[in-house]
């Protein structure tokens, strides 16, 4: 799925890899990488890490659309995996590339790159993937002066009117999860017609799209909250070109930032409550 939008998300837990070994995860897909020292690393320029992203990049991947300030989540990201391979922040260099382009087979001019792209068995047949960074909940669109404003948990929302799109895991939530039966549309712009509408009082998405919706397509937007996680979601991986020699140094790198705790710390503050999205109570 594409996401290009968008908070204590679903953090799935690697066992530490030790950056020396450079052990593949399942996700990775290259075995060429003798060593992760960063003198041995293959990057697309010596003595320097070339991360990709979007043109524009969004809030609250990206503040401002400067990734190299490393504020908001997928700067953070970078600058921590980089540091995990032995790069300074000023070693980084920063490319844009269209979110088309990066998952089509061919050369690429980075060493990876970070814009929301979801880990798929069809991409991965074009590139390669690391390990997991992100795994993205379920989250509730409303809008100021709902019925569901200011809601802070799941037992509050049982005599709401929640909506999702058909065939979707959202619909799953609100069943599973929040207990109710939803109002079932065929796609989110139609549960979003709803929601404007005064039909429903919250549209349940994953929590990128959700982003997206309340700060554009509805009118004093805002996330009333994340369903707490349920182990399973879409999964963000750093973009590398197929067969990289860097993968699997890049998966060992995400693997032990999400061991020691760096990562945890990295989504709390840029993808929780101070980014308006706080994790909802049973």
């Amino acid at each position: 799925m594409k996401k290009r939008f968008g908070v204590i998300s679903v953090i799935v837990i690697a066992t530490a890899l030790t950056l020396s070994g450079c052990s593949k995860s399942d996700s990775a897909t290259s075995d060429s990488a003798a060593s992760c020292a960063k003198a041995d690393l293959a990057t697309v320029t010596a003595g320097k890490l070339t991360i990709a992203t979007g043109q524009p990049a969004y809030y609250p991947y990206i503040i401002d659309d400067k990734p190299e300030t490393g504020n908001g989540f997928e700067g953070a990201v970078a600058y921590a995996v980089a540091k995990q391979l032995g790069f300074t922040n000023d070693e980084v260099v920063w490319v844009r590339t269209t979110f088309d382009s990066a998952v089509t087979p061919g050369a690429k001019n980075f060493d990876f790159n970070l814009q929301q792209f979801s880990i798929t068995p069809e991409r991965a047949t074009a590139v390669d993937f690391s390990s997991p960074y992100y795994t993205a909940p379920q989250a509730i669109v409303s809008f100021k002066g709902s019925k569901i404003e200011g809601k802070t948990s799941i037992a509050e929302l049982k005599s709401a009117k929640l909506g999702a799109a058909v065939g979707t895991t959202s619909l799953d939530a609100i069943q599973n999860q929040i207990g109710i039966k939803p109002q079932v549309f065929n796609d989110n712009a139609a549960g979003v017609s709803a929601l404007k509408n005064g039909q429903i009082d919250g549209l349940v998405v994953d929590l990128p799209t959700a982003f997206y919706l309340s700060g554009v397509e509805v009118t004093n937007g805002l996330i009333v909250g994340q369903l707490p996680s349920t182990g399973g979601g879409d999964q963000f991986g750093l973009l590398l070109s197929k067969g990289s020699a860097l993968t699997s140094c890049v998966s060992a790198a995400v693997d032990a930032i999400t061991a020691d705790g760096t990562l945890a710390g990295i989504t709390d503050k840029w993808l929780g409550s101070d980014a308006g999205a706080p994790v909802l109570k049973p």
